[in-house]
């Protein structure tokens, strides 16, 4: 049954190819992807007795990505039949069918017991997200999709090349095909630890290009800042968080094979220059989706630092997933309607929009308190116990240092974010006739009362496979039938739960 969560998704990108009415074929998206969420949900209820075969299976950490980016697509899905009939100017057809192409190859990638098969499904989401890029036709946008291809094509390249070490790693240690995370993990004591190494550096840097980790990040300002809203949240939730999966599924080997340590200090340098980085760029920032870009890296930065400290924080980056995922959403979606109603994005164009777009400004702060961390929200959560771990896990220094780029990030964010909602009009605005509707906001906060139900609380399904997805990554055994699997306990005296 969980192939079919591959299968859909792509039967209906081939069916949309076909239908030549745009209204019908636009509502080809939600349908598939409400159907996809609503498989998905069966299929995680039994998530713990999934047959995991040589090629493709579900497990704990496949599952939780791909139930984070099947919720992601559903909001994006639910928004895109408005906002398509706001441009009818271009090519639906195109954007329809890379949407849903992407949603099978996301599947794919969550599905794939193999790092050959999670590499071509992420090289081939590479090449169907290019179109979406270039949605809008103009210079700029043709600029940001080369920028896209051509780094993320040297990206992929590298990750390549760090796959078929690891595969020379094992090949060391006399393991030959089919070489699927189970059995490498398993048998992690017997690769080779050089070529491991070697292996894992090239996938970092090859898999930190898609996700968008500093300095390899440089296609990320362009790419979200001259594409649709809806195509910048799927960008900044879905395929970073693909990226962040096949290398998960990497360190996993590596922490298997008693490297966790080598691994986990990249993680760190990578996790605290992508924040600072990040922090740099802000400043002065005057277009407010090219600041969205830079939280992104900001995020995926707070993603490999608590993946680095392990134990707990490990647990609590995967939670941060989700959370930043959300958040994204209403703040790309609700970005995008901002932009629209001035036709630009630029201060001091865009000043005092909670006048013009009461909603959309109204839920673009709230998205913006959400990521920067203010409690309730999920956000809030997952940096406050990544943040603890880090400080009584051995890492006051770094610890600190995560404290205070978090909270300039959020100085920094403010001063643009306040112009733009609660600014005086400038005399430079543009008016155009877009205004608020139900179809264009509600999709906004369904996410983001998702983003602080999980700030309250987190069910305990979810928790138990957010705990086992966690192990695996750490290099433990998955979890076995009928059993709870356990993320090792740390001594951290504070743990937040939502």
């Amino acid at each position: 049954m969980a192939v079919l969560l591959i299968l859909i998704p792509l039967l209906a990108a081939a069916l949309a190819v076909f239908i030549k009415v745009p209204a019908i074929r636009v509502r080809v998206l939600p349908v598939t992807a409400l159907l996809h969420l609503g498989l998905l949900l069966v299929v995680l209820r039994g998530w713990r007795d999934l047959p995991q075969g040589a090629w493709l299976g579900l497990d704990a950490l496949g599952g939780w990505v791909l139930l984070v980016i099947s919720v992601l697509f559903t909001i994006c899905a639910l928004y895109a039949p408005s906002y398509l009939a706001l441009r009818p100017d271009r090519d639906h057809r195109v954007f329809t069918v890379c949407l849903l192409a992407f949603l099978g190859l996301a599947s794919l990638l969550c599905l794939a017991r193999h790092p050959g098969v999670a590499w071509v499904a992420l090289e081939t989401m590479t090449l169907t997200t290019a179109p979406l890029i270039y949605f809008n036709h103009n210079r700029h946008s043709v600029e940001a999709t080369w920028k896209y291809l051509v780094l993320g094509s040297v990206g992929i390249a590298l990750a390549l090349l760090g796959t078929l070490f690891v595969a020379y790693a094992a090949h060391m240690g006399s393991l030959e095909e089919p070489l699927h995370y189970t059995r490498l993990m398993a048998e992690g004591e017997r690769l080779s630890r050089p070529w491991l190494r070697a292996g894992f550096v090239l996938t970092l840097v090859g898999y930190g290009t898609k996700m968008g980790l500093a300095p390899l990040h440089s296609w990320k300002p362009d790419a979200y800042g001259e594409t649709p809203g809806i195509v910048g949240a799927l960008l900044a939730g879905g395929v970073t968080s693909c990226a962040f999966l096949a290398l998960l599924r990497i360190y996993g080997v590596v922490s298997a094979a008693g490297e966790g340590a080598f691994a986990r200090e990249l993680f760190l340098g990578f996790g605290i220059l992508s924040m600072a980085w990040a922090l740099v760029f802000m400043v002065g920032q005057v277009d407010f989706k090219r600041l969205l870009a830079y939280s992104s890296v900001e995020h995926m930065g707070i993603l490999v630092f608590g993946i680095g400290i392990g134990g707990l924080a490990a647990r609590f980056a995967l939670f941060h997933l989700a959370a930043n995922a959300l958040v994204k959403s209403v703040l790309f979606l609700s970005a995008g309607n901002i932009h629209r109603s001035y036709a630009s994005k630029q201060l001091p164009q865009v000043t005092g929009a909670i006048r013009r777009t009461p909603v959309s400004a109204g839920l673009f702060f709230l998205g913006f308190l959400a990521i920067t961390g203010l409690p309730p929200f999920a956000p809030f959560i997952s940096e406050f116990n990544i943040a603890s771990a880090a400080l009584t896990l051995g890492h006051p220094i770094l610890g600190t240092l995560f404290l205070l780029l978090l909270g300039g990030i959020f100085l920094t964010m403010s001063d643009t974010v306040m112009q733009v909602v609660f600014g005086v009009p400038s005399p430079q605005r543009v008016r155009t006739p877009y205004k608020d509707t139900f179809a264009t906001t509600a999709p906004l906060v369904v996410a983001m009362v998702l983003a602080l139900g999980l700030g309250l609380h987190l069910p305990a399904p979810l928790r138990a496979m957010l705990e086992a997805a966690s192990l695996t990554i750490e290099g433990g055994p998955p979890a076995r039938s009928g059993m709870v699997a356990e993320a090792p306990r740390d001594p951290a005296p504070t743990e937040v739960r939502p």
